[in-house]
């Protein structure tokens, strides 16, 4: 990608643009709402805006359009989500929305992009945090993730292997303190 593009995202981040986005995106019309989405994708692809977009406040309506799967928008939704779940505040805002049920049920039930989308944001929450990961099993994420692993795309089945690596070891943990 050139220095062009690059310098332009960061230009665009600081200029908030976000929140503009964020607002069209809430209260766009369905064409608009894409677009918004599309612009937010694009900016959150520059490291330096990943933390501007998570503050202006784009985890809640995302998650909104993940429990709206007749709204159109979670594609869009979990795309971006995706994106920002490999930045620490993204992470961290995604988590407190408490959307592993959701991730859960998109793995099980989404398109190949979004089950692969779903699965990257979960590894995401996962790969630190092991409240995350027993909320996981809890909402039964093995067994939507090993189906995954065997159906997946290639990323998809990277991160489902890799989450069901964390949940046999989160196991072995609670069998050796239950003995």
């Amino acid at each position: 990608m050139s220095n062009d593009i690059e310098q332009q995202r960061a230009a665009a981040g600081k200029k908030d643009a976000a929140t503009a986005l964020i607002k069209l995106l809430c209260e766009g019309t369905p064409a608009s709402k894409k677009d918004a989405a599309t612009a937010i994708f694009n900016l959150s692809i520059y490291q330096g805006n990943k933390a501007r977009v998570v503050k202006a406040g784009i985890v809640a309506p995302l998650i909104q359009f993940l429990k709206d799967a007749g709204g159109g928008m979670v594609d869009e939704a979990l795309a971006i989500m995706a994106i920002l779940a490999s930045h620490h505040e993204g992470r961290v805002a995604i988590g407190q929305a408490k959307p592993i049920h959701i991730l859960v049920e998109a793995i099980r039930t989404g398109s190949p992009r979004n089950r692969e989308n779903a699965a990257v944001v979960l590894w995401s929450l996962c790969i630190g945090d092991p409240l995350q990961l027993k909320l996981a099993k809890e909402h039964g994420a093995e067994a939507a993730l090993q189906e995954l692993s065997e159906n997946g795309t290639d990323r998809a089945k990277r991160k489902a292997g890799s989450i069901l690596e964390l949940l046999q070891r989160m196991e072995g943990v609670d069998n050796l303190q239950s003995s």
